[in-house]
């Protein structure tokens, strides 16, 4: 696997950004869990010390406060801003009872992208991120703001988040007829246990130059090695929840990455993280820690190979139901090819065509 070092081109774009990124939604204790300021610190110096470059956050994360303990992080290290890869995303409102306070209309996405600013401590952010899909404005006017934003000097790259595959597209193709600013890099869930993007998002993604950057790689602590069949529930009532309502086809997931992780003496959540790094158009995964140790472990991601039987042993094991038409154009190759190989793959012919030699 590649080092922390070892950057990636994000997209089509000019930003270079580090395989695994720094995400900072544990960053402040205001939502009842997470690190406090000096943790959070802590784990942005590891992680800046280890090589990384890339840093995510959001204006709705701890309510702001996530924000601004980065910003205080860069403010107190003169020179470290202009270094590193700094995103936030906007769309979350954070003043009750205010309409134009979130969401993705010209008013609403320049004041946060403002107050941003001002919690980062900073003149501008290097990716700015639509958070979510604004269903209300039209995405013209969102591209435009966001242009002018780019103009501006306030934001060098532009990103989406969470949205669905065709209001991407529709935005990109928008983007290039008018000369705007494209968007470079699409954020996505993605891991063994949520596989579902392979139908559209991450297609989409390759043929529009979009660099995918996943989130819950571990699919929030499932695959972190935890939670196995054999073992307790544990006391914590939300966690217990969740390993309650897990189905049998997803511990056989859990069951797969435990015999892989006892094969390469690595840790579960590091061959899970390692598996979703490995996946094509995958640029940079998001890694969440709320401790300087928990990140450390997540960080061996960096050291583990996985050979192509055990990359596809987890293929396998995880395989997703996509929605129409994903799942039929798998076929098209034998349609398409009859038998030929193309580009290294060799491909299947139909069977009708292959059992006869009568054309018409």
């Amino acid at each position: 696997m590649p080092a922390l070092d070892s950057y990636v081109t994000l997209g089509r774009s000019g930003l270079r950004v580090s395989p695994l990124t720094l995400g900072t939604m544990t960053f402040g204790e205001d939502w009842g869990w997470g690190a406090d300021p000096e943790t959070s610190h802590q784990l942005l110096s590891t992680y800046l010390d280890a090589g990384g470059n890339s840093i995510d956050t959001a204006n709705i994360y701890t309510n702001g406060h996530s924000e601004k303990i980065v910003g205080d992080f860069l403010a107190a290290r003169p020179g470290l801003r202009d270094r590193v890869v700094l995103g936030t995303k906007f769309f979350g409102n954070l003043h009750l009872g205010d309409p134009n306070g979130g969401g993705a209309g010209r008013k609403a996405l320049i004041e946060q992208c403002e107050q941003s600013l001002r919690r980062l401590q900073t003149d501008y952010v290097d990716l700015l991120w639509l958070h979510n899909w604004d269903r209300s404005t039209p995405i013209e006017e969102t591209l435009r703001a966001l242009d002018d934003l780019v103009r501006d000097g306030k934001v060098r790259y532009l990103g989406f988040s969470d949205v669905p595959a065709w209001v991407a597209s529709e935005a990109q193709t928008i983007a290039h007829f008018r000369g705007w600013s494209p968007v470079v890099a699409l954020q996505v869930e993605y891991s063994l246990l949520a596989r579902t993007v392979e139908g559209a998002q991450i297609p989409m993604a390759r043929a529009h130059g979009m660099g995918v950057m996943t989130w819950s790689p571990l699919k929030n602590g499932h695959l972190s090695g935890k939670y196995r069949r054999d073992r307790a529930v544990p006391e914590d009532a939300r966690r217990a929840e969740m390993v309650s309502g897990t189905s049998e086809a997803e511990w056989a997931v859990v069951d797969e990455v435990d015999a892989v992780a006892a094969e390469l003496g690595a840790a579960q959540a590091a061959v899970a993280i390692a598996w979703v790094m490995g996946r094509p158009g995958v640029a940079s995964t998001l890694l969440g820690a709320r401790t300087p140790q928990q990140l450390q472990a997540n960080l061996t991601a960096l050291d583990v190979t996985l050979d192509d039987v055990q990359r596809a042993r987890l293929d396998a094991v995880s395989v997703p139901a996509l929605e129409f038409p994903a799942q039929y154009l798998a076929h098209a190759p034998i349609l398409q090819f009859a038998g030929a190989t193309v580009d290294g793959v060799t491909h299947a012919a139909n069977p009708p065509l292959a059992g006869s030699r009568t054309r018409y």
